[in-house]
């Protein structure tokens, strides 16, 4: 018995040994753990989707804002909008075009296209930033062959205009000239 006895207290020690060396090994592997620097993981990124918001106004047959995928043009904000009525002046946009965010884009009727067509500058007539050569942008009060060419070169670089008060990001044109110039121009 006496066998016994020292059997099951060698049993109970070694367990008794086991659970100690157990709980040591975890404290230790805690200590070191929170020794090191947790892993910093980046927060997500939200991504803007690749899409375009386009006003599509005038002769069509659902006017609207319309989202459309990034790189489309005017040929897509249309077809959107239902296709132009029978009242739409043909071939008053370029329909190849590529589209920009923010634009509104006015589809004329055949008789508005006329009317611009037949106004000069000189008669009050708007000039059309987005549609304009240099001359035509040169009949404007102040605005020489320099001040024409910044426009046009806005106008290729950045997209057509979507808001007369864009004038102002022009090299050459500041608020004096942009408060002269509004009343005579379109886009």
């Amino acid at each position: 018995m006496a066998g016994t006895d020292a059997r099951w207290r060698l049993s109970a020690g070694a367990a008794v040994l086991l659970v100690l060396g157990a709980v040591a090994g975890g404290v230790a592997q805690r200590m070191v753990a929170d020794a090191q620097p947790a892993a910093v993981l980046p927060a997500p990124v939200a991504t803007a989707t690749a899409e375009l918001v386009v006003d599509v106004q005038g002769a069509v047959a659902e006017p609207g804002v319309y989202r459309l995928p990034e790189g489309s043009r005017v040929l897509d904000a249309l077809a959107r909008a239902g296709g132009t009525d029978e009242e739409a002046a043909p071939g008053a946009l370029n329909l190849a075009r590529p589209l920009a965010d923010g634009e509104q884009l006015i589809v004329p009727t055949v008789e508005e296209q006329a009317e611009v067509a037949q106004a000069s500058p000189e008669e009050g007539g708007p000039v059309s930033l987005n549609r304009s050569d240099a001359a035509a942008l040169e009949t404007l009060p102040g605005v020489g062959p320099s001040l024409a060419g910044a426009i046009i070169a806005h106008r290729d670089e950045h997209g057509p205009f979507t808001d007369i008060a864009q004038l102002d990001d022009v090299a050459g044109i500041g608020p004096a000239t942009l408060e002269r110039l509004t009343p005579l121009v379109t886009l």
